[in-house]
């Protein structure tokens, strides 16, 4: 047991030595023992994450060089062995500051400035790695890689002036394709990335400029105007939700961020009443649907395709209430903002609803001619010709909703209400439409049930007004008026 301070005091300046110089001896056993089972610890790491990166593990990897790192922070291979594993994961920023730091620990590893030349390079700085390629070149001037790599910066230089040149004069779609060469030399630049996203945007191509902007956020961590403008991008798309995750990036880097603050709020209320109309027409509360839908649209009145996510919820909602004849119209101004196949199919079984086949076939094709695979469209092509092949042959009783044994006097009082119903003077756009064929059918109605002659033919099983059934009777159509042309040509009485 080592003496105490009291005890030292009564040695001798002889012991007091010799005791002091045990302690140094044991202190420098003690650490050279710690720094035995450190360094034992750092080359497990490092033989751990060699390991790892052989079998393609980079994450892994990654976590072992940095614990390597932390063990001995002077150690410049540690320090290179990171930068690449980062280099492979594309982590331009981490790997330059590892290959930097190599550089201020060993001026003269090669390895390290030739690797940080590439990433320059590859970031689009043009100017840096032109640095690092010359310092290697000096030391090294047959590197064959190091000289090619060298022969491509002037050229790059040259193509990213013409990019620049070309968006100046306006030529949009050119840039693209100027833009789209240079990435593929430097495709972690994030200044060649943000001009190729607004080219993009210039010439309408919002999804691709939404990919872009994805990769620009990766490479910067830490941009909130990359996150304001993604976001942004995808409320434009419709969205909303999305929109919503890109803005709580922003808000990580700044909470009181002056544009991705305000923006939040709008979105976040958008967001909400969208959830709740898909929410609604799930559970098939569909009147709910419909009044959160109209909220939906008078939310946004300034961005179209949030206005078509609230008339394209109305016009489903509508169709799934049986409302046909509304759903007809609010589906046609969804399509107004957005030609959408399903928006089409769903305009059509409304339309079938309504008892316009013909229409609803044409709409059909219209789907198809956009998605010439959609099933539905196929499949409601058939189920709209059956449906016009039954209906074909109309029942004058069914129009009315009167009994067949109903008399002159119950027949006129339900024509007259319907006829009320769906004066198309009513409606407007697509419903009235609808209302002009349902007008006629209900004339016609009146017209056979309330002439007696024409009522017996009916019963008899032939449709005195359909020319075909009617050329045993004279050839003529007397109700032919009804048939073409407008049925405003003429007045109906309601007696």
């Amino acid at each position: 047991m080592l003496p105490n301070i009291y005890e030292m005091s009564l040695l001798s300046d002889s012991q007091r030595l010799s005791t002091v110089l045990l302690f140094l001896f044991i202190e420098m056993f003690i650490d050279r023992a710690q720094s035995a089972a450190s360094q034992a610890e750092i080359e497990r790491h490092l033989e751990m994450g060699r390991d790892l990166l052989a079998r393609g593990q980079l994450s892994d990897a990654l976590t072992h060089y940095h614990a390597a790192v932390e063990g001995d922070p002077n150690n410049y291979l540690t320090y290179f062995k990171r930068g690449t594993v980062y280099l492979a994961l594309g982590k331009a920023k981490f790997a330059v500051n590892d290959f930097s730091r190599v550089l201020e620990l060993k001026p003269d590893f090669l390895a390290a400035r030739a690797q940080r030349g590439q990433v320059y390079l590859k970031m689009g700085d043009f100017d840096s790695a032109e640095m690092d390629f010359m310092n290697v070149l000096r030391m090294d001037p047959n590197n064959d890689e190091i000289n090619f790599q060298y022969g491509r910066i002037e050229p790059a230089r040259d193509q990213w002036a013409l990019c620049l040149d070309v968006i100046h004069r306006g030529d949009y779609t050119t840039a693209v394709a100027l833009l789209t060469q240079l990435l593929e030399m430097c495709p972690w630049s994030v200044e060649i990335r943000e001009t190729r996203a607004q080219a993009y945007i210039r010439i309408g191509d919002r999804l691709a400029a939404v990919s872009e902007y994805r990769s620009v956020n990766r490479l910067s961590l830490d941009s909130t105007e990359g996150y304001y403008t993604l976001s942004k991008l995808l409320y434009d798309l419709g969205d909303s939700a999305a929109a919503l995750k890109e803005i709580r990036e922003c808000l990580k880097l700044d909470p009181e961020h002056k544009d991705c603050f305000p923006f939040y709020k709008k979105i976040k209320k958008v967001d909400k009443v969208h959830t709740e109309t898909q929410l609604a027409l799930e559970e098939q509360r569909y009147k709910e649907c419909a009044e959160y839908a109209e909220k939906l649209v008078k939310l946004e009145p300034d961005v179209p395709m949030i206005r078509y996510n609230g008339k394209q919820l109305l016009c489903s909602c509508m169709l799934k209430d049986e409302q046909y004849t509304a759903a007809v119209g609010r589906c046609r101004e969804a399509l107004d903002i957005y030609q959408d196949p399903e928006v089409m199919c769903d305009r059509a079984e409304a339309l079938i609803g309504a008892e316009m086949y013909d229409d609803a076939i044409h709409q059909y094709r219209e789907a198809l001619d956009i998605n010439d695979n959609l099933q539905r469209a196929k499949e409601g092509i058939e189920r709209a010709q059956r449906l016009q092949k039954q209906a074909e042959r109309r029942d004058y009783y069914k129009i009315l909703g009167v009994k067949r044994s109903a008399t002159k006097q119950e027949i006129v009082k339900a024509y007259r209400k319907a006829a009320q119903k769906w004066h198309p003077d009513n409606f407007q756009g697509d419903e009235k439409k609808v209302a002009e064929k349902k007008f006629i059918d209900v004339a016609a109605a009146k017209e056979v049930l309330t002439d007696p002659e024409k009522r017996r033919q009916f019963d008899a099983g032939e449709d005195p007004l359909d020319p075909e059934a009617n050329r045993g009777f004279g050839g003529g159509n007397p109700f032919h008026h009804f048939q073409h042309g407008s049925p405003f040509q003429f007045k109906f009485h309601f007696t």
